[in-house]
């Protein structure tokens, strides 16, 4: 139960902090934070709380890392739903703490976005569903590469937080304006119940890609990374 509580938090923590960061500060009067920020915060958010919880839980804070994990040899597949379970109701209280704030400036619209992942007509730079997933796809593979790279046993010890942290911020650099950048269907799912309409039709995508991506990169690494016998 602590791990899992452990995953309800560092989850909330990520959709607060990477998702508040959007809606509160990315466009502010004067010394709004833009992409650039937005993607740092993401990052922060994982790289804190790795350090924080880590020991505890892992620090998985997404399904898709979380099943990921599972294909790539890593995670007990009796843990998944308690994990999965555990981030998806994080997001979704951390939303509910960011309407809260957000609700309380006159103007807010919530239907203007909120952060959430979108394609087509809701994605920030009008791409296509295609290119929504392959976006997905490709950002969450490559980031299961770095995670199962920075976490074995033979990279050096201690630093893992610190590139998965920065490999979330490139993500993040990289994909913005393609989908709002999601490789995790907990923070989609967080934003999306409170915008409803078109980011819940829109959040299968926002499952399936990373999931898909995960269980890719997963077989890639283990490809890649398994060691030579002598």
């Amino acid at each position: 139960m602590k791990a899992y509580g452990a995953e309800f938090i560092g989850t909330f923590w990520l959709v607060l902090g990477g998702c508040g960061s959007a809606v509160l500060a990315a466009a502010f009067p004067e010394v709004g934070i833009g992409l650039h920020g937005v993607s740092l915060a993401f990052g922060l958010t994982v790289l804190t709380m790795a350090f924080a919880i880590g020991h505890i839980s892992g620090c998985h804070l997404n399904p898709a890392v979380s099943i990921g994990l599972w294909a790539g040899g890593r995670f007990p597949a009796n843990k998944l739903l308690p994990y999965i379970v555990a981030q998806v109701l994080g997001g979704i209280v951390a939303g509910g703490v960011l309407f809260l704030i957000a609700s309380g400036k006159a103007g807010f619209d919530v239907s203007a976005g909120f952060a959430s992942n979108g394609y087509g007509a809701h994605s920030p730079g009008g791409y296509s569903m295609t290119a929504a997933l392959v976006t997905e796809v490709v950002m969450t593979m490559m980031f299961l590469i770095i995670i199962l790279g920075a976490t074995d046993k033979r990279a050096p010890q201690g630093f893992a937080p610190i590139a998965i942290g920065l490999g979330l911020t490139l993500i993040h650099l990289i994909s913005i304006p393609v989908t709002n950048t999601s490789v995790n269907p907990a923070r989609s799912t967080g934003v999306a119940v409170f915008v409803g309409d078109w980011a819940t039709a829109q959040l299968w995508l926002f499952w399936l890609a990373p999931i898909a991506g995960a269980v890719i990169g997963a077989g890639v690494y283990r490809f890649i990374g398994c060691e030579e016998k002598a």
